[in-house]
């Protein structure tokens, strides 16, 4: 007669890999890939010990095959400290600790035979209370060797095993208490194998792989102390030339598009054309087409010339609707694409259409339709330049903190922890998929394509190099928050908690108030990191 036996208010989720031979230790994790972080320029990771926790291995008796150990997901790293005080072992286990790459750490524990005699006997007073054994009252003891004959002696072993895991893990952990990574740790040895061990000697050995903390290394030391900056910031783009851009887009879209039949093209006119364009070679060597200078129903507004190549404009000034122009030009040695930087090419342009606007006169009339609650241009204008100034300011901080974070990540050295990465980058995917969820509604099928494993670790995968790259950041800053003793207060905590679970209902999302938390912890540790680099970095602001 087979038997399951189970005890309560234990939850499992240790799952075992058959192909490495080795079983993991998972949690059951709140948080997904719609974890909304706060919507502010900062996101990093939160970097006290006490959130990157490890998760003490628990157990249930009996669930044949034995392919799935058990975690809870609840523990802390505190709850081992106590774990040790309160539960004393009959005698000491030996571990021994060895550092691998990639901020790993390997435990070789191995459990004496008197340790594992006294899980024993906790499994079959366990299995007593439990076990409907015909001709005992439940609740009776019941002798052991009835006992091992109802349930098998083989399930007994095994449950006698997945008790000594549960039990020795959290005193084999106390060495990378505080700074193990949440979710990371792995048991390495095969149940097959503890099986073998524990059957011959009635002792246990096993392996167990954690993540930790990774350590940051500044070069130099203290790199990031007087960091020295340049910030480069668009000439064109102030205020005063955004307010004015931002009104005449304005006043633009009042008046209606009128076909043009009798002229050729003008300033001020929209006209849709086919570009093509190929290298001028010296020498009779064949020319080569310029792909990216390339373009189908390109519509082209006539005051935007300062987004095309020079001369551009000036090339087709005139050009009729069906008619076709060929021109050479240069690409000036500032264009955007190095390998075009001082090529000659000839461009071919076909204008398919052509239109001009036909505009109300520009006065007071038109204030309220450029701006609701105005009733001058000039009322207009104020309230125009003072958001572009706003948006001025707020673009200049975050070139100077993009400017900084790119500085810190080439100080610090980092040996990256794999479940680190991993975290990372699914965050990262999950950001994106807010942003497209927020753009349009997706269905359920569309959601299981773009949710499931595979297509998240492509992402993972093609995003590899920005992950490394973010996560340096994020550890450079949160070591920075720890060297220089800086402050969060509960006020602000608070406030965006409340702003941040405001915005999941709003948006109806789901949302865990303690994930919450947390990542509002990081966004303001650093926030606060930036504000001292700033204060403390020489500074200099540049004009491309």
């Amino acid at each position: 007669m087979s038997m399951e036996l189970w005890t309560s208010a234990i939850s499992m989720n240790l799952s075992f890999h058959t192909r490495s031979s080795s079983f993991s230790l998972l949690t059951t994790n709140n948080s997904n890939l719609f974890h909304k972080t706060n919507n502010t320029l900062y996101k990093f990771l939160h970097l006290s010990p006490s959130s990157r926790q490890f998760y003490p291995l628990q157990h249930s008796f009996f669930k044949p095959p034995p392919t799935h150990l058990s975690a809870s997901s609840s523990a802390t790293a505190s709850n081992t400290k106590n774990v040790e005080k309160e539960d004393k072992l009959p005698a000491d286990i030996d571990v021994t600790e060895v550092k691998e790459p990639n901020s790993r750490v390997r435990l070789t524990v191995t459990v004496p035979p008197i340790v594992c005699d006294d899980c024993y006997k906790g499994v079959m007073r366990e299995l007593s209370k439990q076990a409907k054994v015909p001709g005992f009252r439940p609740g009776k003891q019941v002798p052991d060797s009835i006992l091992i004959s109802y349930a098998g002696k083989r399930n007994v072993e095994r449950a006698t095993i997945e008790s000594i895991l549960k039990r020795i893990l959290p005193h084999a952990l106390s060495s990378v208490n505080g700074i193990a990574l949440q979710d990371s740790v792995r048991i390495n040895t095969s149940f097959s194998e503890m099986e073998k061990t524990y059957a011959s000697s009635n002792s246990l050995k096993f392996d167990v792989v954690v993540d930790v903390l990774p350590e940051v290394r500044w070069n130099p030391e203290d790199g990031y102390k007087n960091l020295k900056i340049v910030v480069e910031i668009d000439n064109e783009i102030t205020a005063e030339v955004a307010c004015e851009r931002e009104l005449k887009r304005r006043y633009k879209t009042l008046g209606p598009m009128r076909i043009v039949t009798e002229r050729g093209l003008q300033v001020g006119d929209v006209v849709v054309v086919d570009i093509s364009a190929a290298t001028i070679e010296e020498g009779g060597k064949d020319s080569q087409k310029i792909p990216s200078a390339e373009s189908k129903g390109f519509n082209f507004d006539t005051e935007d010339a300062e987004n095309v190549l020079p001369g551009f404009l000036d090339s087709i000034i005139g050009i009729r609707q069906g008619e076709t122009k060929s021109f050479p030009l240069v690409f000036p040695e500032s264009w955007r694409q190095e390998d075009l930087r001082g090529v000659q090419a000839q461009f071919t342009v076909e204008c398919k259409e052509l239109f001009y606007r036909e505009l109300p006169p520009f006065d007071d009339s038109l204030a309220e339709k450029l701006l609701p609650g105005c009733s001058t241009l000039e009322e207009v204008r104020e309230a125009l330049l003072q958001r572009c100034r706003e948006l001025e300011i707020t673009a200049k901080e975050q070139a100077t903190d993009n400017a900084i974070l790119d500085q810190l990540r080439k100080l610090v050295e980092v040996d990256i922890p794999q479940s680190l990465y991993e975290e990372e980058g699914r965050q990262m995917y999950g950001g994106k998929l807010l942003e497209i969820q927020a753009q349009m509604k997706l269905n359920d099928e569309q959601l299981a394509s773009l949710t499931n494993p595979k297509t998240v670790a492509e992402y993972i995968e093609h995003e590899k190099e920005n992950i490394v790259q973010v996560i340096k950041q994020n550890l450079a800053v949160g070591d920075i928050f720890k060297r220089e003793n800086l402050q969060v207060s509960t006020d602000e905590v608070v406030k965006e908690i409340e702003s941040s679970i405001a915005e999941f209902k709003k948006h109806q999302q789901e949302y865990d108030e303690e994930r919450v938390r947390e990542q509002v912890q990081e966004v303001l540790e650093g926030a606060k990191v930036l504000e001292w680099l700033r204060e403390n970095a020489e500074i200099q602001y540049i004009t491309r």
